[in-house]
Protein backbone atom coordinates (compact mmCIF):
# COMPACT_ATOMS: atom_id res chain seq x y z
CA UNK A 1 0.00 0.00 0.00
CA UNK A 2 1.44 3.78 -1.05
CA UNK A 3 2.52 5.58 2.39
CA UNK A 4 0.82 8.81 0.86
CA UNK A 5 -2.46 7.11 -0.06
CA UNK A 6 -4.31 8.64 -2.50
CA UNK A 7 -2.30 11.04 -3.61
CA UNK A 8 -0.86 12.20 -7.14
CA UNK A 9 0.89 14.71 -9.28
CA UNK A 10 1.54 18.41 -7.50
CA UNK A 11 0.31 17.46 -4.24
CA UNK A 12 2.06 14.03 -3.81
CA UNK A 13 5.31 16.36 -5.53
CA UNK A 14 5.38 18.58 -2.31
CA UNK A 15 4.50 16.21 -0.07
CA UNK A 16 7.47 13.94 -0.91
CA UNK A 17 9.44 16.89 -1.08
CA UNK A 18 9.22 18.03 2.74
CA UNK A 19 9.68 14.51 3.95
CA UNK A 20 5.25 14.37 5.13
CA UNK A 21 3.67 11.38 5.81
CA UNK A 22 -0.04 10.15 6.86
CA UNK A 23 -0.45 10.90 10.37
CA UNK A 24 2.28 13.60 10.76
CA UNK A 25 1.18 16.81 11.72
CA UNK A 26 2.19 19.62 9.00
CA UNK A 27 1.79 23.05 8.29
CA UNK A 28 0.89 24.29 4.52
CA UNK A 29 1.71 27.69 4.37
CA UNK A 30 0.06 29.88 0.96
CA UNK A 31 0.32 33.74 0.30
CA UNK A 32 1.19 34.06 3.46
CA UNK A 33 -1.26 32.39 5.42
CA UNK A 34 -0.33 29.14 7.19
CA UNK A 35 -2.74 25.98 8.84
CA UNK A 36 -1.78 23.18 10.40
CA UNK A 37 -2.92 19.86 10.92
CA UNK A 38 -2.67 15.90 10.51
CA UNK A 39 -2.11 14.84 6.90
CA UNK A 40 -4.90 12.47 6.05
CA UNK A 41 -5.52 9.79 3.19
CA UNK A 42 -7.60 11.01 0.09
CA UNK A 43 -9.71 9.64 -2.68
CA UNK A 44 -7.15 8.94 -5.43
CA UNK A 45 -10.38 9.65 -7.76
CA UNK A 46 -10.27 13.15 -6.68
CA UNK A 47 -8.15 16.01 -8.45
CA UNK A 48 -4.41 16.05 -7.70
CA UNK A 49 -3.69 19.42 -6.67
CA UNK A 50 -5.65 19.29 -2.85
CA UNK A 51 -4.22 17.92 0.55
CA UNK A 52 -6.30 16.95 3.26
CA UNK A 53 -5.87 18.11 6.75
CA UNK A 54 -7.96 17.00 10.00
CA UNK A 55 -7.59 20.04 12.24
CA UNK A 56 -7.71 20.30 15.77
CA UNK A 57 -11.33 20.70 15.52
CA UNK A 58 -11.97 17.50 14.59
CA UNK A 59 -12.83 18.72 11.27
CA UNK A 60 -11.58 17.46 7.99
CA UNK A 61 -10.62 20.29 5.02
CA UNK A 62 -9.39 20.22 1.47
CA UNK A 63 -6.38 22.43 0.95
CA UNK A 64 -5.14 23.59 -2.93
CA UNK A 65 -1.76 23.91 -3.32
CA UNK A 66 -0.95 25.20 -6.66
CA UNK A 67 1.27 28.79 -7.03
CA UNK A 68 3.49 29.29 -3.51
CA UNK A 69 2.63 26.97 -1.38
CA UNK A 70 5.14 25.85 0.99
CA UNK A 71 4.66 22.49 3.26
CA UNK A 72 6.56 21.95 6.61
CA UNK A 73 6.53 18.48 9.01
CA UNK A 74 5.72 19.93 12.27
CA UNK A 75 5.69 16.46 14.21
CA UNK A 76 5.98 12.61 12.73
CA UNK A 77 3.42 10.96 13.35
CA UNK A 78 1.16 8.00 13.68
CA UNK A 79 -0.86 6.85 10.43
CA UNK A 80 -4.67 6.82 11.22
CA UNK A 81 -6.41 3.12 11.44
CA UNK A 82 -8.85 1.13 12.89
CA UNK A 83 -8.12 -0.07 16.48
CA UNK A 84 -10.33 -2.54 17.52
CA UNK A 85 -11.42 -1.82 21.45
CA UNK A 86 -10.93 -4.45 24.22
CA UNK A 87 -13.26 -7.24 24.24
CA UNK A 88 -15.83 -6.80 26.77
CA UNK A 89 -15.13 -9.87 29.81
CA UNK A 90 -18.21 -12.60 29.45
CA UNK A 91 -20.63 -12.12 31.97
CA UNK A 92 -22.43 -15.23 33.92
CA UNK A 93 -26.23 -15.62 32.89
CA UNK A 94 -26.23 -14.06 30.01
CA UNK A 95 -28.07 -16.08 27.07
CA UNK A 96 -25.41 -17.48 24.38
CA UNK A 97 -25.71 -15.45 21.03
CA UNK A 98 -23.94 -15.79 17.68
CA UNK A 99 -22.86 -13.16 15.59
CA UNK A 100 -22.20 -14.29 12.12
CA UNK A 101 -20.10 -11.43 9.40
CA UNK A 102 -20.65 -11.85 5.69
CA UNK A 103 -19.24 -8.53 4.77
CA UNK A 104 -21.36 -5.48 3.32
CA UNK A 105 -22.04 -1.93 4.43
CA UNK A 106 -22.72 -2.94 7.92
CA UNK A 107 -19.12 -4.37 8.22
CA UNK A 108 -17.68 -1.85 6.41
CA UNK A 109 -15.26 1.63 6.70
CA UNK A 110 -14.71 4.53 4.58
CA UNK A 111 -11.32 3.60 2.01
CA UNK A 112 -9.98 6.93 1.92
CA UNK A 113 -7.78 5.69 -1.33
CA UNK A 114 -11.22 5.72 -3.16
CA UNK A 115 -13.45 7.21 -1.14
CA UNK A 116 -16.09 4.53 -1.50
CA UNK A 117 -16.33 1.82 1.16
CA UNK A 118 -15.04 -1.56 1.76
CA UNK A 119 -15.43 -4.87 3.87
CA UNK A 120 -13.02 -4.16 7.29
CA UNK A 121 -14.75 -5.12 10.17
CA UNK A 122 -15.04 -8.40 11.15
CA UNK A 123 -18.09 -9.44 14.00
CA UNK A 124 -15.76 -9.55 16.34
CA UNK A 125 -15.00 -5.68 15.26
CA UNK A 126 -18.84 -4.69 15.40
CA UNK A 127 -19.25 -6.33 18.84
CA UNK A 128 -16.40 -4.55 20.23
CA UNK A 129 -17.48 -1.16 19.10
CA UNK A 130 -20.73 -1.57 20.02
CA UNK A 131 -20.22 -2.37 24.20
CA UNK A 132 -24.23 -2.31 24.48
CA UNK A 133 -24.07 -6.08 22.92
CA UNK A 134 -22.35 -7.12 26.03
CA UNK A 135 -25.25 -6.17 28.23
CA UNK A 136 -27.07 -8.44 26.19
CA UNK A 137 -25.72 -11.96 25.26
CA UNK A 138 -22.15 -13.73 25.77
CA UNK A 139 -21.63 -13.36 22.19
CA UNK A 140 -19.32 -15.51 20.37
CA UNK A 141 -18.78 -13.59 16.64
CA UNK A 142 -17.42 -15.68 12.99
CA UNK A 143 -15.74 -14.36 10.36
CA UNK A 144 -17.35 -16.36 7.80
CA UNK A 145 -16.62 -13.95 4.63
CA UNK A 146 -15.54 -10.31 3.59
CA UNK A 147 -17.67 -10.17 0.39
CA UNK A 148 -20.13 -7.47 -0.45
CA UNK A 149 -23.45 -9.25 -0.90
CA UNK A 150 -23.61 -9.16 -4.92
CA UNK A 151 -20.55 -11.98 -4.68
CA UNK A 152 -22.52 -14.21 -2.94
CA UNK A 153 -23.50 -17.50 -4.61
CA UNK A 154 -25.35 -20.63 -3.15
CA UNK A 155 -21.75 -22.00 -1.82
CA UNK A 156 -21.77 -18.98 0.16
CA UNK A 157 -25.95 -19.45 1.29
CA UNK A 158 -24.88 -23.18 2.02
CA UNK A 159 -22.14 -22.07 4.36
CA UNK A 160 -24.02 -19.52 6.35
CA UNK A 161 -26.82 -21.91 6.64
CA UNK A 162 -24.13 -24.75 7.87
CA UNK A 163 -22.97 -21.68 10.50
CA UNK A 164 -26.14 -20.90 11.64
CA UNK A 165 -27.04 -24.89 11.95
CA UNK A 166 -23.79 -25.45 14.26
CA UNK A 167 -24.51 -22.82 16.33
CA UNK A 168 -28.28 -23.30 16.90
CA UNK A 169 -27.14 -27.39 17.45
CA UNK A 170 -24.78 -25.82 20.07
CA UNK A 171 -27.06 -24.35 21.80
CA UNK A 172 -27.59 -20.50 21.02
CA UNK A 173 -30.34 -18.44 21.68
CA UNK A 174 -29.63 -15.84 19.44
CA UNK A 175 -28.22 -15.96 15.85
CA UNK A 176 -27.64 -12.56 13.72
CA UNK A 177 -26.10 -12.30 10.31
CA UNK A 178 -24.73 -9.20 9.17
CA UNK A 179 -25.16 -9.33 5.36
CA UNK A 180 -24.72 -6.81 2.22
CA UNK A 181 -28.65 -5.47 2.33
CA UNK A 182 -28.16 -5.37 -2.28
CA UNK A 183 -29.33 -8.70 -2.41
CA UNK A 184 -29.80 -10.06 1.41
CA UNK A 185 -33.44 -10.64 0.06
CA UNK A 186 -31.89 -13.72 -2.11
CA UNK A 187 -29.77 -14.84 0.90
CA UNK A 188 -33.04 -14.44 3.52
CA UNK A 189 -34.95 -17.00 0.82
CA UNK A 190 -32.48 -19.40 0.47
CA UNK A 191 -32.04 -19.66 4.18
CA UNK A 192 -35.73 -20.01 4.64
CA UNK A 193 -35.62 -22.83 2.52
CA UNK A 194 -32.41 -24.66 3.51
CA UNK A 195 -32.74 -24.09 7.39
CA UNK A 196 -35.30 -26.60 7.80
CA UNK A 197 -37.50 -25.76 11.22
CA UNK A 198 -35.28 -23.73 13.38
CA UNK A 199 -36.33 -23.13 16.62
CA UNK A 200 -35.74 -19.56 16.95
CA UNK A 201 -35.49 -16.60 15.21
CA UNK A 202 -32.31 -16.54 12.69
CA UNK A 203 -32.20 -12.55 11.77
CA UNK A 204 -29.64 -11.37 8.83
CA UNK A 205 -29.03 -7.82 9.14
CA UNK A 206 -27.49 -4.65 7.19
CA UNK A 207 -27.26 -0.93 7.08
CA UNK A 208 -27.27 1.76 4.14
CA UNK A 209 -24.54 3.56 5.48
CA UNK A 210 -20.92 2.25 6.41
CA UNK A 211 -20.48 1.59 10.69
CA UNK A 212 -17.84 4.77 10.95
CA UNK A 213 -19.84 7.52 9.92
CA UNK A 214 -22.01 9.35 12.54
CA UNK A 215 -25.23 8.66 10.63
CA UNK A 216 -24.93 4.56 10.42
CA UNK A 217 -27.71 3.04 10.84
CA UNK A 218 -25.70 -0.10 11.48
CA UNK A 219 -26.19 0.07 15.50
CA UNK A 220 -29.19 0.37 16.07
CA UNK A 221 -29.66 -2.44 13.40
CA UNK A 222 -27.43 -4.64 14.65
CA UNK A 223 -28.48 -4.22 18.42
CA UNK A 224 -32.20 -4.47 17.48
CA UNK A 225 -31.40 -8.10 15.48
CA UNK A 226 -30.07 -9.02 18.19
CA UNK A 227 -32.39 -8.20 20.95
CA UNK A 228 -35.39 -9.95 18.27
CA UNK A 229 -33.25 -13.14 18.00
CA UNK A 230 -32.68 -13.71 21.94
CA UNK A 231 -36.15 -12.70 22.86
CA UNK A 232 -39.23 -12.70 19.88
CA UNK A 233 -41.47 -15.46 20.44
CA UNK A 234 -41.69 -16.88 16.44
CA UNK A 235 -39.44 -18.75 14.22
CA UNK A 236 -37.92 -18.90 10.98
CA UNK A 237 -35.53 -16.61 8.91
CA UNK A 238 -36.19 -12.87 8.91
CA UNK A 239 -34.80 -9.34 7.75
CA UNK A 240 -34.44 -6.56 10.11
CA UNK A 241 -34.06 -3.25 9.02
CA UNK A 242 -35.12 0.27 9.20
CA UNK A 243 -39.04 0.92 9.29
CA UNK A 244 -38.12 5.04 8.74
CA UNK A 245 -35.87 7.62 8.00
CA UNK A 246 -35.51 7.55 12.60
CA UNK A 247 -33.86 5.11 14.82
CA UNK A 248 -37.28 4.65 16.94
CA UNK A 249 -38.93 1.35 14.79
CA UNK A 250 -37.00 -1.18 13.21
CA UNK A 251 -39.53 -3.81 10.95
CA UNK A 252 -38.72 -7.15 10.46
CA UNK A 253 -39.53 -8.83 7.67
CA UNK A 254 -40.65 -12.28 6.31
CA UNK A 255 -37.10 -13.48 4.79
CA UNK A 256 -39.36 -14.94 2.11
CA UNK A 257 -41.55 -11.79 1.34
CA UNK A 258 -38.86 -9.04 1.43
CA UNK A 259 -37.48 -6.90 -0.54
CA UNK A 260 -35.14 -3.76 -1.02
CA UNK A 261 -37.09 -1.21 -2.37
CA UNK A 262 -35.05 2.12 -2.13
CA UNK A 263 -31.12 2.35 -2.91
CA UNK A 264 -29.86 4.15 0.14
CA UNK A 265 -33.01 5.13 2.58
CA UNK A 266 -32.85 3.81 5.78
CA UNK A 267 -35.84 2.60 5.15
CA UNK A 268 -35.53 0.50 1.77
CA UNK A 269 -36.83 -2.66 2.84
CA UNK A 270 -40.94 -3.61 2.61
CA UNK A 271 -42.62 -6.46 2.88
CA UNK A 272 -44.37 -7.24 -0.10
CA UNK A 273 -47.55 -9.34 -0.14
CA UNK A 274 -47.71 -9.63 3.17
CA UNK A 275 -47.83 -7.78 6.78
CA UNK A 276 -44.83 -6.86 8.75
CA UNK A 277 -43.99 -10.06 11.00
CA UNK A 278 -42.69 -7.68 13.82
CA UNK A 279 -42.21 -3.80 14.65
CA UNK A 280 -39.12 -3.60 17.60
CA UNK A 281 -39.24 -0.53 19.31
CA UNK A 282 -35.92 1.03 20.16
CA UNK A 283 -36.70 3.17 23.09
CA UNK A 284 -38.73 0.34 25.12
CA UNK A 285 -36.75 -2.35 23.70
CA UNK A 286 -40.48 -4.06 22.95
CA UNK A 287 -41.28 -6.42 19.71
CA UNK A 288 -45.06 -6.07 18.30
CA UNK A 289 -45.72 -8.98 16.57
CA UNK A 290 -47.25 -8.23 13.43
CA UNK A 291 -47.74 -11.24 12.08
CA UNK A 292 -50.62 -14.50 13.75
CA UNK A 293 -49.20 -16.98 11.21
CA UNK A 294 -45.38 -16.99 11.93
CA UNK A 295 -44.12 -20.20 13.19
CA UNK A 296 -43.69 -20.41 17.48
CA UNK A 297 -40.58 -20.02 18.90
CA UNK A 298 -39.54 -23.30 20.33
CA UNK A 299 -37.24 -24.18 23.44
CA UNK A 300 -35.59 -26.72 22.65
CA UNK A 301 -34.95 -28.35 19.03
CA UNK A 302 -32.22 -28.70 16.59
CA UNK A 303 -32.05 -27.32 13.22
CA UNK A 304 -31.82 -29.66 9.77
CA UNK A 305 -30.10 -28.64 6.86
CA UNK A 306 -31.93 -29.23 3.03
CA UNK A 307 -28.65 -27.10 0.92
CA UNK A 308 -28.71 -29.14 -2.34
CA UNK A 309 -29.14 -26.25 -4.75
CA UNK A 310 -29.19 -26.67 -8.87
CA UNK A 311 -28.45 -22.79 -9.83
CA UNK A 312 -28.74 -24.06 -13.68
CA UNK A 313 -31.75 -21.66 -13.90
CA UNK A 314 -32.52 -18.31 -14.56
CA UNK A 315 -34.83 -15.25 -13.97
CA UNK A 316 -35.88 -13.03 -16.99
CA UNK A 317 -37.68 -10.11 -17.15
CA UNK A 318 -40.01 -9.70 -20.11
CA UNK A 319 -40.00 -6.13 -21.71
CA UNK A 320 -41.88 -4.68 -24.53
CA UNK A 321 -40.04 -5.76 -27.77
CA UNK A 322 -38.41 -8.58 -26.16
CA UNK A 323 -36.68 -10.63 -29.32
CA UNK A 324 -37.19 -14.43 -28.89
CA UNK A 325 -33.82 -15.28 -29.62
CA UNK A 326 -33.01 -14.39 -26.38
CA UNK A 327 -34.97 -16.70 -24.66
CA UNK A 328 -33.69 -19.72 -27.65
CA UNK A 329 -30.06 -18.65 -26.47
CA UNK A 330 -31.36 -19.34 -22.65
CA UNK A 331 -32.48 -22.24 -23.85
CA UNK A 332 -29.35 -23.43 -25.55
CA UNK A 333 -27.26 -23.33 -22.32
CA UNK A 334 -29.07 -25.85 -21.11
CA UNK A 335 -30.72 -24.37 -18.26
CA UNK A 336 -33.63 -26.68 -15.82
CA UNK A 337 -35.50 -23.38 -15.26
CA UNK A 338 -36.98 -20.34 -15.99
CA UNK A 339 -38.74 -17.49 -13.79
CA UNK A 340 -40.32 -14.85 -15.97
CA UNK A 341 -40.94 -11.23 -14.57
CA UNK A 342 -43.96 -11.10 -16.49
CA UNK A 343 -46.27 -7.62 -17.23
CA UNK A 344 -49.28 -6.98 -14.62
CA UNK A 345 -51.45 -10.45 -13.69
CA UNK A 346 -47.92 -12.17 -15.45
CA UNK A 347 -48.18 -11.93 -19.13
CA UNK A 348 -45.39 -11.63 -22.20
CA UNK A 349 -45.80 -11.20 -26.22
CA UNK A 350 -46.98 -13.55 -28.36
CA UNK A 351 -43.78 -13.42 -29.77
CA UNK A 352 -42.25 -15.39 -27.12
CA UNK A 353 -44.48 -18.18 -27.59
CA UNK A 354 -42.72 -20.31 -29.29
CA UNK A 355 -39.40 -20.77 -27.56
CA UNK A 356 -41.39 -20.98 -24.13
CA UNK A 357 -43.44 -23.89 -25.76
CA UNK A 358 -40.14 -25.31 -26.65
CA UNK A 359 -38.63 -24.55 -23.53
CA UNK A 360 -41.42 -26.42 -21.82
CA UNK A 361 -41.03 -29.52 -24.47
CA UNK A 362 -37.68 -30.13 -22.87
CA UNK A 363 -38.78 -29.69 -19.43
CA UNK A 364 -37.56 -26.91 -18.61
CA UNK A 365 -39.63 -25.53 -15.66
CA UNK A 366 -40.97 -22.19 -16.74
CA UNK A 367 -42.90 -20.02 -14.18
CA UNK A 368 -44.41 -16.79 -13.89
CA UNK A 369 -44.25 -13.95 -11.66
CA UNK A 370 -45.27 -10.12 -11.94
CA UNK A 371 -43.11 -7.25 -12.11
CA UNK A 372 -46.06 -5.40 -10.30
CA UNK A 373 -44.50 -6.94 -6.98
CA UNK A 374 -47.65 -6.22 -4.95
CA UNK A 375 -50.92 -8.66 -5.93
CA UNK A 376 -50.86 -12.06 -7.52
CA UNK A 377 -50.60 -13.29 -10.89
CA UNK A 378 -53.60 -14.70 -12.80
CA UNK A 379 -53.30 -16.37 -15.98
CA UNK A 380 -57.25 -17.01 -16.69
CA UNK A 381 -57.99 -13.22 -16.75
CA UNK A 382 -57.20 -12.31 -20.63
CA UNK A 383 -56.28 -15.03 -23.65
CA UNK A 384 -52.62 -13.92 -23.42
CA UNK A 385 -52.68 -15.67 -19.96
CA UNK A 386 -54.99 -18.76 -20.79
CA UNK A 387 -52.53 -19.46 -23.99
CA UNK A 388 -49.66 -19.39 -21.35
CA UNK A 389 -51.30 -21.98 -19.27
CA UNK A 390 -52.03 -23.59 -22.32
CA UNK A 391 -48.14 -24.15 -23.26
CA UNK A 392 -47.08 -25.02 -19.86
CA UNK A 393 -46.19 -22.02 -18.09
CA UNK A 394 -46.84 -22.58 -14.12
CA UNK A 395 -48.69 -19.18 -12.05
CA UNK A 396 -46.64 -18.53 -9.03
CA UNK A 397 -49.33 -16.90 -7.16
CA UNK A 398 -47.85 -13.65 -5.59
CA UNK A 399 -44.14 -15.22 -5.11
CA UNK A 400 -41.33 -12.42 -5.27
CA UNK A 401 -39.21 -13.17 -8.80
CA UNK A 402 -36.42 -13.15 -6.36
CA UNK A 403 -37.87 -15.87 -3.88
CA UNK A 404 -39.16 -17.83 -6.80
CA UNK A 405 -35.87 -18.51 -8.61
CA UNK A 406 -34.17 -19.04 -5.05
CA UNK A 407 -37.22 -21.31 -4.05
CA UNK A 408 -36.55 -22.86 -7.79
CA UNK A 409 -32.90 -23.51 -7.27
CA UNK A 410 -33.33 -25.43 -4.23
CA UNK A 411 -37.09 -27.45 -5.80
CA UNK A 412 -34.47 -28.53 -8.43
CA UNK A 413 -31.65 -30.07 -5.98
CA UNK A 414 -34.28 -32.65 -4.56
CA UNK A 415 -37.34 -33.27 -7.53
CA UNK A 416 -36.66 -36.06 -9.94
CA UNK A 417 -39.47 -35.25 -12.33
CA UNK A 418 -41.07 -32.65 -14.24
CA UNK A 419 -44.74 -32.97 -11.98
CA UNK A 420 -42.43 -32.73 -8.83
CA UNK A 421 -40.97 -29.81 -9.54
CA UNK A 422 -44.23 -28.34 -10.64
CA UNK A 423 -46.06 -29.38 -7.25
CA UNK A 424 -43.02 -28.33 -4.93
CA UNK A 425 -43.23 -24.72 -6.70
CA UNK A 426 -46.57 -24.06 -6.34
CA UNK A 427 -47.11 -25.41 -2.58
CA UNK A 428 -46.70 -23.31 0.16
CA UNK A 429 -43.64 -24.10 2.11
CA UNK A 430 -42.45 -21.48 4.02
CA UNK A 431 -45.05 -18.47 3.49
CA UNK A 432 -43.74 -17.51 0.10
CA UNK A 433 -46.94 -17.63 -0.92
CA UNK A 434 -49.79 -15.57 0.94
CA UNK A 435 -52.37 -18.03 1.95
CA UNK A 436 -54.69 -15.00 1.56
CA UNK A 437 -54.59 -11.47 -0.51
CA UNK A 438 -52.81 -8.83 1.23
CA UNK A 439 -53.38 -5.59 0.10
CA UNK A 440 -50.83 -2.46 0.16
CA UNK A 441 -49.87 0.59 -2.35
CA UNK A 442 -46.67 1.10 -3.43
CA UNK A 443 -43.41 2.24 -1.18
CA UNK A 444 -41.56 5.45 -1.43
Amino acid sequence: MKALEGYRGLALKLLQESGAQIGDLIEVTRDGESLRGFLMPRSEYDDENHVVLKLSSGYNVGLRVGGSVAIRVLEKGVKPMFKRPPRPPPKPGLPEAYVISTGGTIASRVDYRTGGVEPALNAEDLYSIYPELSELANIHTTLLYSEFSENLTKEHWAGMARAVAEAVNSGAQGVVICHGTDTMGYTAAALSFILQHPPIPIILVGSQRSSDRPSSDAPSNLIAALKISLSAPFAGVYVAMHESSSDEYIAVHRGVKVRKCHTSARDAFKSINAPLAARYHALTGTIQVLDDHLPLRREMGEVKLEERMDDNVCLVKFYPGMKPKILESILDSGLRGIILEGSGLGHVSKALYEPIRKAVERGVFVGMTSQCLWGRVNLNVYYTGRDLLKIGVVPLEDMLPETALVKLMWVLGRANSFEEVKELMTRNLVGEISETRWFQGCGP
